[in-house]
C-alpha cells in the first residue's frame, strides 16, 4: 500500500510499504479520510514520534475490509471511526474507564502506525460504527469533536451561559458550535489571526475579537457585564492563559485544553483573580470513550448525523496521499489560510 512515512524529524516520504495484516482482535480498515491535527505539525517537524519509521495520522474513519482472529466477520463492509488511544486495560485508570489517563497506553499516529495511509490495522475495541448517512470526511472529525465535547462537559456549560474561547482554529470553532448547540447565551471567540476570525464570522459567529488589539478582559466585560461564565483556553499560549483568568466572572470556570508551545506563566494579578473570584480552574485531556456517564464519540457522531453539529464547513483543504506532504509544509510555514486539512482516499 501507499503511505506517508515519517523516517526522522522533518523527513516524511510517500512510499510503498507492506499492507498491514490484522492480528488477533483487530480489523483491517481501509482509510477513507484522515484529518491533519494541529499537533501533527510539531510532531512531524519538531518533536518527532516515539519511534521511526512511523506513519502519522490519528483523526480517521474508513471501511472495514477484513478481520483478524477472534473478530466477528460481520464487521466486514461496515464503516467506522476510530478512537486512536489503545489502553493497557490493566492500570488503575483503565479499571474505572478513564482510558485517557491510562499509564501504559499506545496511540495510533504517534506510538504506532496511524492513518496517513491507505490501510491501517485497528483493534476492534476502538471502532465506533458510523450512522448510516454520515459522510466519511465528517466522521474523520469525530476525534476533535469529542475532545471539544469533553472540555465543555468539564466546564459545566448551562443554558444561557456566556462562553469565551481563546483560539479560533478547528477545536475552538467546534467548541463554539457545541456551546451554541448546548444553549449558551453568548459565544465569544478570541484569536491573534484575523483570517481565522474572518472564517469564524462566515460560520455564523458574531462575537469575535482580535487579541493583537489588547484589552481582551475589557472587551469581555463590555459583552457580559461581569466576565464570562465559562472560559476555555484552546490556543496553548501563555498570554491567553493569563487573559483567561482576567476574563472570567466571579465563581466562573476556566478550562485549560491548549497544548502549550512553551512555558506557561501567570502574573500576580491573574493569580489574584483566581483567588479573589474563587475561579474553578481545571484541565481537560482527550475524551471519554466509555458508556457511563456518556460515550462522547457516539454523541459526536450522532450529533453530526442529525445536523446538530455541522462540521462540513470546517474542512478548508482536501488532499490525496501524493500531495499530503505539500499540505503539511503549507501548514508548517503558514503560507496559506487553513482550518482543517483532510486527507481523502478513494473508497
Amino acid at each position: 500500500m501507499r503511505a506517508c512515512v515519517l523516517h526522522a524529524v522533518g523527513d516524511i516520504r510517500l512510499q510503498e510499504v507492506s499492507k498491514p495484516m490484522p492480528g488477533a482482535g483487530e480489523v483491517l480498515l481501509r482509510v477513507g479520510a484522515c484529518g491533519v491535527c494541529g499537533s501533527d505539525i510539531p510532531r512531524i517537524y519538531e518533536k518527532g514520534t516515539y519511534r521511526f519509521p512511523l506513519i502519522p495520522g490519528h483523526e480517521f474513519a474508513g471501511i472495514i475490509e477484513n478481520t483478524g482472529p477472534g473478530v466477528d466477520t460481520a464487521w466486514v463492509g461496515k464503516r467506522a471511526a476510530v478512537f486512536p488511544l489503545i489502553p493497557c486495560f490493566n492500570c488503575a485508570s483503565c479499571a474505572i474507564g478513564a482510558f485517557a489517563q491510562c499509564t501504559d497506553y499506545n496511540y495510533m499516529g504517534s506510538r504506532c502506525d496511524g492513518a496517513f495511509a491507505e490501510y491501517v490495522a485497528v483493534p476492534e475495541w476502538n471502532l465506533v460504527p458510523l450512522p448510516m448517512d454520515l459522510p466519511i470526511e465528517e466522521a474523520a472529525m469525530a476525534e476533535p469533536a469529542a475532545v471539544a465535547i469533553h472540555a465543555l462537559r468539564r466546564a459545566g456549560v448551562d443554558i444561557g451561559s456566556s462562553v469565551l474561547i481563546f483560539g479560533a482554529g478547528p477545536i475552538g470553532l467546534m467548541l463554539g458550535k457545541w456551546a451554541q448547540a448546548w444553549g449558551a447565551g453568548k459565544v465569544m471567540l478570541v484569536d491573534i489571526d484575523i483570517a481565522k476570525l474572518r472564517f469564524a464570522r462566515k460560520l455564523g459567529f458574531d462575537h469575535l475579537y482580535d487579541a493583537t488589539q489588547g484589552g481582551v478582559p475589557e472587551w469581555v466585560m463590555k459583552k457580559t457585564g461581569q466576565g464570562a461564565d465559562v472560559v476555555i483556553e484552546g490556543s496553548g499560549s501563555s498570554a491567553a492563559y493569563e487573559q483567561c483568568m482576567l476574563s472570567a466572572r466571579p465563581f466562573g470556570s476556566v478550562v485549560l485544553m491548549g497544548n502549550p508551545s512553551g512555558a506557561m506563566t501567570l502574573s500576580q494579578e491573574a493569580y489574584w483573580a483566581i483567588l479573589r473570584n474563587e475561579l474553578r480552574v481545571m484541565g481537560t485531556w482527550n475524551s471519554s470513550f466509555t458508556d457511563l456517564p456518556r460515550n462522547e464519540w457516539r454523541l459526536a457522531l450522532d450529533s453530526m448525523a442529525s445536523g446538530k453539529l455541522d462540521v462540513h464547513p470546517l474542512i478548508s483543504h482536501r488532499t490525496d496521499l501524493e500531495h499530503l506532504p505539500v499540505h503539511l509544509e503549507m501548514m508548517r510555514d503558514r503560507t496559506s489560510f487553513f482550518n482543517k486539512v483532510m486527507l481523502v482516499n478513494p473508497l
